[in-house]
């Protein structure tokens, strides 16, 4: 059903959009929003100059960072002893159902924002200003946090805090007893600077950072696993076996290595910047994350098997391994790998935070002045320079390790949105377009040649139904009703009943999340909320299976480029495992989060959803649309 309302407005059927109230939180853009608002040349697009090896080194890069030469140490002591390759594996095949998603997405919607981007597309404003919001905290704490490692490997390299250069060293400010890093702040400008030589520019030098990383971690491997072969395996020849800790200890290692293979979020943030997206960003992104799990666990492996697992230094266990067999000077290449690990995984941090700024001001959610585009280095110039200064800081002045949790809530947001966002594509894709105000007084000023025959939204509206639907008759005094045929109302009645049941599926994992979060319950109650959220989950699951997906899908977005398999089982595990973990980071992480989100949500209602470049637009179906937009470009020519 198309209504017109009192105000010329049009709303389609019951997906019509409401500018105020509730309905900004649900207004959605369409794929291609970008090219809309070239034909009112408010922006540039990014120049598409990566290609696949450049998103491998950027994925690759982002990924590995100084965690795998720290945390497999812990790691194996607490939680998964000479099992730690068990749980890396098992960490980088669900990380690897998030991927899956991730490579769907951008290759239909290859337009920067990444996450923030998707969720626009299928799940509204709201969602996606959140997602936005939580994307921002994690590049910017991730980012400062990763600078703030540099000055210990630094100092481990140099043989000591005592012999580390005064201006690199820690100093601590007197009369406040703040610690500040210029260390930190100088690796963050400097990087800053490479990301506004340009795109192509910065991923060569992430390349050179991640080769000289890579390098030193097959050095750990080859030379590892001779000593390795020499000593015959001690670390595996152990009274207690290889699973210390039993079955619970591997995964209880595995969630906590998970947020190792974190970085492909970087990858698809250069979707826009890429020369063919719909072949290089599902390549980019699936070697990238096989080659990280594959060096994790030929690391991992030699490691547990030099030294027996308790004996590993949490700090630096890699190190102190070699160590063990008489080999100090290893601790030179491995520091250096730290290093440039540090280094490859602050540009993969900084990296995508400009674009998301561009994004969501492109949007109108954020003030223009982040979508500003610089003509010679074809980057965003001043979100770039701005994150920098902002993150640069922040490492200078705090201490942010008892921050790092809040990082992982605005990753774990993203990969639940994504996931949700598949099954949308999947089952109901949006079907309707929204043609901004802008684009309508176009419309309207090219339409006829003199004002009083000058055509109206109305009349637009008016053109759609007669041209396209030829069905449609004018009631007086009533809306404008389409006749709906029996495939029609089938199709509709099957999108109604997949959006409940996606729904359902999203309420029955979170309840089982909840449930399986809250230790302190009675055990009653949590196996009754379980039983409960996992019929939920369960029936939720075997009717998307039944229903049947949406024929719209195969022309949604850009086409010919990756499909995500086994959905709906793929989305709803990875859906599962995201949300477990998000509830499982803490009530201490979720207190800092909340304040962060509700700054977050001020901002929005008091600026985004009034600027909102969708404010007041109306929303068409798709090939009501295309027609629209057809006739404007035949007057303009």
């Amino acid at each position: 059903m198309i209504v017109k309302d009192e105000n010329g407005g049009v709303g389609v059927g019951v997906g019509g959009r409401s500018s105020s109230g509730f309905g900004s939180f649900i207004r959605r853009k369409q794929v291609d929003s970008v090219q809309f608002k070239a034909h009112g040349g408010h922006h540039h697009q990014l120049a598409r100059k990566l290609s696949a090896v450049d998103l491998v080194a950027i994925g690759v890069g982002s990924t590995i960072g100084a965690g795998v030469y720290i945390l497999i140490g812990t790691v194996a002591r607490e939680h998964a002893g000479p099992a730690l390759v068990m749980s890396l594996l098992i960490a980088g095949i669900a990380a690897a159902l998030s991927a899956f998603c991730y490579a769907e997405l951008a290759c239909r919607c290859p337009s920067a924002g990444s996450a923030y981007h998707y969720a626009y597309i299928c799940l509204g404003e709201g969602v996606a200003w959140l997602v936005g919001w939580g994307l921002i905290l994690e590049y910017t704490i991730g980012g400062s946090a990763v600078a703030r490692g540099i000055t210990p490997n630094l100092a481990l390299f140099f043989g000591g805090w005592d012999n580390l250069p005064f201006f690199l060293t820690r100093q601590t400010l007197p009369g406040l007893g703040v610690v500040v890093d210029p260390c930190a702040a100088a690796l963050i400008v400097i990087v800053t600077l490479l990301l506004c030589l340009g795109i192509k520019e910065s991923s060569m030098a992430q390349s050179i950072v991640t080769t000289i990383n890579v390098c030193a971690m097959l050095f750990v491997i080859i030379v590892g696993g001779y000593l390795g072969f020499k000593s015959g395996w001690i670390g595996y020849e152990l009274p207690s076996g290889y699973f210390p800790y039993g079955v619970n200890g591997v995964f209880a290692g595995s969630a906590i290595v998970f947020f190792s293979y974190i970085g492909f979020d970087a990858v698809s943030s250069t979707a826009e910047e890429v020369k063919n997206p719909q072949r290089d960003l599902p390549l980019g992104i699936s070697i990238a994350l096989c080659l990280c799990c594959i060096l994790y666990m030929l690391v991992s492996a030699v490691i547990v098997g030099l030294v027996p697992y308790y004996r590993l230094d949490p700090d630096t266990p890699i190190s102190s391994a070699f160590s063990s067999y008489g080999m100090k000077w290893a601790v030179y290449v491995i520091t250096t790998g730290a290093v440039t690990a540090l280094f490859s995984s602050l540009m993969g941090s900084l990296l995508p935070q400009p674009r998301t700024f561009m994004a969501m001001a492109r949007d109108g959610l954020l003030p223009s002045f982040f979508s500003d585009i610089n003509k010679h280095t074809q980057v965003p110039l001043k979100s770039t320079i701005l994150t920098g200064v902002l993150a640069a800081t922040l490492a200078f002045f705090m201490d942010v390790s008892q921050l790092a949790g809040m990082v992982s809530v605005g990753t774990l947001l993203a990969f639940t949105t994504v996931a949700v966002s598949v099954l949308i594509i999947r089952y109901v894709p949006p079907n309707e377009i929204p043609i901004p105000t802008s684009l309508q007084k176009s419309i309207d000023r090219h339409s006829c040649g003199d004002d009083e025959d000058r055509a109206s939204p109305i009349d637009t509206a008016s053109y759609c139904d007669n041209h396209l639907y030829g069905k449609s008759e004018a009631l007086h005094g009533q809306p404008l009703i389409i006749k709906e045929t029996k495939e029609e109302q089938k199709e509709k009645s099957r999108r109604k009943l997949a959006a409940w049941t996606i729904a359902l599926l999203c309420l029955g994992i979170l309840i089982v999340a909840f449930a399986a979060s809250a230790n302190r319950c009675p055990s009653i109650l949590r196996f009754t909320s379980c039983g409960v959220g996992g019929i939920l989950f369960l029936c939720s699951v075997i009717v998307l299976t039944c229903i049947g997906q949406d024929d719209a899908r195969h022309s949604f977005g850009h086409t010919g480029g990756f499909v995500c398999p086994f959905v709906p089982f793929l989305p709803a595990a990875c859906i599962l495992i995201n949300t477990y973990l998000l509830i499982d980071l803490g009530v201490a992480t979720w207190l800092r989060v909340s304040v962060w989100l509700l700054i977050g949500v001020f901002i929005y209602l008091f600026y985004g959803r009034t600027h909102s470049s969708l404010l007041n637009a109306i929303y068409v179906p798709s090939a009501c649309a295309n027609e629209i937009l057809g006739i404007r470009e035949e007057h303009l020519a």
